[in-house]
């Protein structure tokens, strides 16, 4: 009797019934019967004129291309934007589908060009069996713009597999590893005139901020001046947030081997927490080298795509932080397999902070000490997710975990002025 009742129990007990109802979704025969890429247009009110900040660039070593000293005006005008996205859909004949964005349009023209009509009647659920037929498909896909579009398939089929089975991105990598992810402050756009850059810090330190990134505006072509102006802004931030803030600091390629070493012997007295793509990501050695020069830890990888050249860098010893991007290095699917690698070398991964979606699932899943942060761009997130209803959000340094199925991207209609399907085919 006793038996007979805990059967009865058990067979009537929610948990059950949601593994039944799992297990006959993940026996179903989904198959994809749309892949549309759409833009939306709309309109924001912003301050313009104000944060116009240049990073140093690899053209800066041409005259021609090197922009003069950037002095933040006192103030800016506030006026309409017009502000846009593009965004992928991935339909089933199941009804469930699956969305992700904002994706680049380099990105978009290759999903609509190249992988539209491949993806068409293929299970959605097969993950990787797709990531690899899409990685098989075309000669080119190992690098740039078609790895970017596999990543933005990818995401979408995230997304989609998510709603399908009723949990977050996160829930299906094995998390969730905290209840929510810390941020650090990255501070692209924002003056680095060392007294405007110190009072940014200190604002930044009192919202809750523990780390925050600056972006180095000079480099060979500016000569000796721009190596004093790159020193001491890292002098000056330290003297504003103290030792309790960690300080990293941002070269976007723009240098070579011996002007990062001379950046290093200067700056290592202010303890960056490190600095970053210094190099173009074909020149490895000199991250090499510059690791072996410098006791400031070295970091790059948004520019790094796959798992195979990330396991490069990690075996040549190049880099103490990675930092591959989920929206360019091939997807959540990618970016997991680099995850495992990087915890074999012992070196952390911050994914770069195009988006937040994708990095955020991947990050909340996997332990704090292979990915401690995410990047939050806080210029480009004011509009970056403008069209969506609940776009991830700081409290504080902290971004709560969304429990929505999927990523929980919702766009909000009533933001969107115009939604137009864009076909480049």
């Amino acid at each position: 009797m006793r038996r007979r009742s805990l059967l009865a129990a058990l067979a009537a007990s929610p948990a059950l019934k949601a593994l039944e109802t799992f297990q006959e979704r993940a026996a179903s025969k989904l198959r994809i019967t749309a892949v549309e890429v759409f833009r939306v247009e709309g309109e924001r009110r912003a301050v313009v004129g104000l944060n116009r900040q240049y990073q140093v660039n690899p053209l800066h070593v041409y005259d021609e291309h090197r922009p003069p000293v950037y002095r933040e005006p006192a103030q800016g005008e506030e006026k309409p934007v017009t502000v846009s996205a593009y965004y992928l859909r991935i339909g089933t004949d199941g009804g469930v589908e699956g969305l992700y964005g904002p994706i680049d349009r380099e990105a978009a023209i290759v999903v609509d060009q190249q992988l539209r009509g491949f993806l068409k009647g293929k299970d959605p659920l097969a993950g990787e069996t797709l990531w690899d037929q899409m990685y098989r498909s075309n000669r080119h896909s190992r690098h740039g713009h078609f790895m970017m579009a596999i990543s933005a398939v990818d995401n979408a089929l995230w997304d989609l597999r998510g709603r399908y089975f009723g949990v977050p991105v996160y829930r299906l990598l094995g998390g969730p590893t905290r209840p929510a992810v810390e941020a650090y402050a990255s501070c692209l756009g924002y003056s680095v005139e060392p007294e405007n850059a110190q009072q940014r810090a200190r604002e930044f330190k009192k919202q809750g901020f523990r780390f925050q990134k600056w972006f180095l505006a000079y480099g060979p072509g500016s000569g000796p001046e721009g190596m004093a102006r790159n020193v001491e802004l890292v002098r000056a931030l330290r003297e504003a947030v103290g030792d309790e803030t960690e300080l990293m600091f941002d070269a976007y390629m723009g240098w070579d081997l011996n002007y990062a070493a001379a950046w290093a012997r200067q700056t290592e007295r202010w303890r960056p927490h490190w600095i970053e793509e210094c190099f173009p990501p074909d020149k490895m050695e000199s991250f090499c080298e510059l690791r072996r020069k410098t006791a400031i830890p070295v970091a790059a990888g948004e520019h790094i795509y796959g798992r195979w050249e990330a396991h490069r860098y990690l075996s040549a010893g190049a880099l103490d932080v990675l930092q591959c991007d989920p929206e360019w290095c091939g997807g959540v699917s990618e970016l997991v397999k680099i995850c495992a690698l990087a915890s074999i070398y012992e070196v952390r991964v911050v994914p770069h902070g195009h988006g937040l979606h994708a990095a955020l699932h991947v990050v909340a899943a996997q332990s704090p000490a292979t990915c401690p942060l995410v990047e939050y761009l806080l210029l480009k997130m004011q509009s970056w997710h403008y069209f969506e209803r609940n776009p991830p959000q700081l409290e504080g340094a902290l971004i709560s975990l969304p429990q929505a199925p999927g990523f929980g991207i919702e766009l909000d209609r009533a933001k969107i002025l115009r939604q137009t399907p864009t076909r480049w085919s």
